[in-house]
């Protein structure tokens, strides 16, 4: 795309964030919700681009996205995440639904589904590579770009007060909204390495163990009943000191049990060992779409 900058043939490579507990303390933070979205960028050169964190182009599936980045002058690239709003909250499933749409289907679904882009970072503008410059200098360039224009670009709110940061957490939750990012003031773009920090919305509870699957003296994972739920669910991979310790703490084998099935995320169906109830493991849930399930520890077992 002859317009954009030396160095930014696609596909670009984004910046990511690496998963915490805690948010970043000190001085020299920036902290910014984080939207349910589809990580995307937007590339204005002499026509509109836009690329999925994968690399693929996903241009067409967003007409109306295409049409409002025709108004940034040539030569800019943006970060963020295409989101779709619904009864005041973030739909993933409508964001899916807009991605995969057909070039046919697209703009039918704009048009039922309005997309927005949540912008939070600038990484050229008019020409000008903004990699090297620090965060806080490309933050104020993005919201100068972008707040005259309105939506369906928009640039997410930022803050560099923790405190502010850590009220977002609690209060946007309801909203969609994953968790807080923290970004280096000072620090140019991190294209593809994980030097921002992330903390997303995590339920803990108590679970029942329903069974294993791997071998009885160290389970892969476990599949558990959630409260108020008896559907089966995969956890995580066990970290290596729970699959040491789950012999003694894992109730014995259903007697004459058939083997089962559960769907485990990113693996699909896998078979698993039903166990006899009673057992129960602390569990971490993130409250997002993933809806992933970590154990934590057993009830019952060593340190309880």
């Amino acid at each position: 795309m002859s317009s954009l900058p030396c160095g930014f043939g696609l596909p670009l490579r984004v910046a990511l964030a690496e998963a915490v507990d805690l948010l970043p303390s000190g001085g020299g933070w920036v902290y910014e919700p984080k939207f349910d979205g589809h990580r995307l960028l937007v590339v204005r050169g002499d026509e509109v681009v836009l690329q999925a964190r994968s690399g693929r182009r996903v241009t067409r599936a967003f007409p109306d996205l295409v049409a409002a980045a025709e108004r940034l002058p040539r030569g800019t690239v943006l970060d963020g995440e295409v989101v779709v709003w619904t009864d005041g909250r973030t739909d993933f499933a409508a964001v899916q639904r807009r991605a995969a749409a057909t070039a046919a289907r697209a703009p039918v679904l704009a048009r039922a589904l309005p997309a927005s882009y949540a912008a939070f970072d600038v990484l050229a503008l008019g020409g000008d590579d903004l990699r090297r410059r620090p965060y806080e200098e490309r933050r104020a360039r993005l919201v100068e770009l972008l707040e005259p224009l309105g939506p369906p670009l928009q640039p997410v709110p930022a803050t560099d007060a923790r405190d502010t940061a850590l009220q977002w957490y609690e209060a946007l939750a309801g909203t969609g909204v994953e968790g807080i990012v923290a970004k280096r003031a000072r620090q140019g773009y991190p294209a593809g390495r994980r030097a921002w920090r992330k903390v997303r919305h995590r339920d803990t509870k108590d679970a029942l163990v329903l069974g294993y699957v791997g071998r009885r003296r160290a389970p892969r994972l476990l599949v558990l009943a959630l409260p108020g739920d008896g559907t089966p669910v995969a956890s995580r991979p066990l970290a290596p000191a729970l699959r040491a310790g789950a012999a003694q703490a894992l109730p014995a084998d259903e007697e004459r049990a058939a083997e089962a099935v559960v769907t485990a995320a990113g693996v699909g169906e896998v078979a698993y060992t039903p166990v006899r109830p009673g057992g129960v493991v602390e569990v971490r849930r993130e409250t997002t779409r993933q809806g992933t399930v970590e154990a934590v520890r057993f009830r019952g077992g060593p340190g309880e």
